[in-house]
């Protein structure tokens, strides 16, 4: 072909990729919705405030569904398209939460949901407005994320509605209940090689801010989430108020009366990864676990737990990421903590399920906090398991003596009391540049490495030795 004929061709095929990426400005939700099963589109929502209400969706405007393993489930805004980008630069939608329960018929309700592949979703504010104690028929999920290689960014998440509302665990987590729940959490992401970037989720309502599910690959980038805690004392001050607590007893399902002294995230985990769910990719369901997650520069407070990756498999990978006032902080069970940092106000900065788990290297920073501590559990970090490689870092000038860096024993939380714990840790190399002080059960052992606050050797075969650290 000549150069003339390479530059006819050119002229061409110009117009069709034109027309496939070309913008298409929107002014309503209505509109937008046609949208949404398209591929190859570029679409764009006239910046405002958009409301989602119950009669929206009777009307049929807001009522695509999906079932997923007999799951059936209620979407307000459904993306089943391919290869398409959905601008939402300035755009507020209110969903009222009323219309949880208006849908018993669905055994799921979620507001957004992406189903197809190579779609970027970006800049959307959406916003539960009603009651934290409006709750769903049976579970709810703000956002969903199935299909292939999407990207929802700068998304700013309020999650707002689930019953009870204002006790955390107390009460059960969804099996085993004192009182019925109806959960409702926040982001969901499952499929493959998806990507959350720069997203913000204020969560207040019981149930999870980020997690995952039958996700392989995925990446959580640059997210800040925010929920919201309260003390065992402010809940057990209901007493003869006729609350929810205060019928119940204030007995919780771990099987004793509620504890004071504690602080309790009033929603579940920060980040979190599960061994088990199911997700649709190009139309095919697919039943697994959580594998290979990376968890990059995010921000969790105030949660139940700030990053748990213990059921995922495969490659784990948490980097530049801070956890600050949760019940704990990083637990991984295997894997690599890169240049993290975590408080102890309110529990441990690190710990570890099982004493299965073997191989976790981890790089944490301990971080100085503000106002009275609630660390009802009394570690500074849990150390159980094998073969771990821990670097702990000093950014608190003093650090409360009262809070132990634990290796084997005690594995105590709010949710543990009632047992007799004694777990064991072997083969642990520590480098506690911290002045917590260090107790190394009886139950551990070959452990070794060095630390700047006192250490209790307890074990058998332990060379972790106390060394001062010259400050600056």
């Amino acid at each position: 072909m000549t150069h003339k004929l390479k530059y006819f061709a050119f002229i061409l095929l110009m117009p069709l990729s034109m027309a496939i990426y070309a913008q298409t400005k929107v002014a309503t939700l209505a509109e937008l919705v046609p949208y949404l099963a398209q591929d190859n589109v570029n679409v764009v929502l006239k910046e405002g405030t958009y409301t989602i209400t119950v009669n929206n969706i009777k009307n049929g405007t807001f009522k695509s569904h999906t079932t997923i393993d007999d799951h059936e489930a209620l979407v307000l805004l459904l993306f089943s398209g391919n290869n398409s980008v959905y601008d939402f630069t300035g755009v507020t939608v209110n969903v009222e939460t009323e219309v949880l329960t208006a849908f018993k018929e669905y055994n799921e309700f979620y507001e957004l949901q992406v189903v197809g592949n190579k779609n970027v979703i970006k800049n959307l504010t959406l916003v539960d407005v009603g009651s934290v104690h409006d709750h769903p028929t049976r579970r709810a999920c703000n956002v969903v994320m199935d299909g292939a290689n999407n990207k929802i960014e700068g998304l700013h998440l309020s999650t707002k509605g689930s019953y009870p509302y204002g006790y955390g665990e107390t009460f059960g987590k969804g099996g085993k209940n004192v009182i019925p729940h109806f959960k409702h959490s926040a982001f969901l992401v499952r499929g493959y090689k998806n990507h959350v970037k720069n997203c913000t989720i204020i969560h207040r309502s019981y149930g999870h801010a980020l997690f995952m599910q039958a996700a392989d690959v995925p990446l959580i980038e640059g997210c800040y989430i925010e929920g919201a805690m309260r003390s065992t004392d402010d809940m057990l001050a209901e007493n003869g108020t006729g609350s929810d607590g205060d019928k119940a007893g204030f007995m919780t399902y771990f099987g004793y009366k509620l504890p004071p002294g504690y602080m309790m995230s009033l929603g579940e985990g920060g980040i979190r990864a599960y061994n088990g769910g199911e997700t649709i990719i190009d139309g095919v369901e697919y039943n697994r676990g959580t594998s290979n997650p990376t968890i990059i520069n995010c921000t969790v407070k105030n949660m139940r737990a700030g990053v748990t990756l213990t059921h995922a498999t495969g490659t784990k990978y948490v980097s530049g990421t801070t956890v600050i006032g949760c019940e704990r902080g990083f637990c991984i069970g295997t894997g690599d903590i890169v240049d993290s940092y975590a408080d102890t106000q309110y529990g441990p900065a690190l710990g570890v399920d099982y004493i299965t788990d073997s191989g976790m290297n981890a790089e944490i920073t301990l971080l100085p906090y503000e106002g009275k501590s609630y660390n009802g559990s009394g570690h500074a970090a849990i150390i159980i398991g094998s073969n771990h490689k821990i670097t702990l870092k000093n950014a608190n000038p003093n650090p409360d003596q009262n809070l132990k860096i634990n290796i084997g024993g005690d594995n105590r939380t709010i949710g543990l009391l009632a047992k007799d714990e004694n777990y064991s840790a072997s083969n642990i190399l520590l480098h506690n540049l911290t002045e917590y002080p260090v107790v190394l059960d009886d139950n551990s052992s070959n452990c070794k490495g060095i630390s700047a606050g006192k250490v209790l050797d307890e074990g058998q075969n332990n060379h972790l030795f106390f060394k001062e650290i010259l400050k600056d």
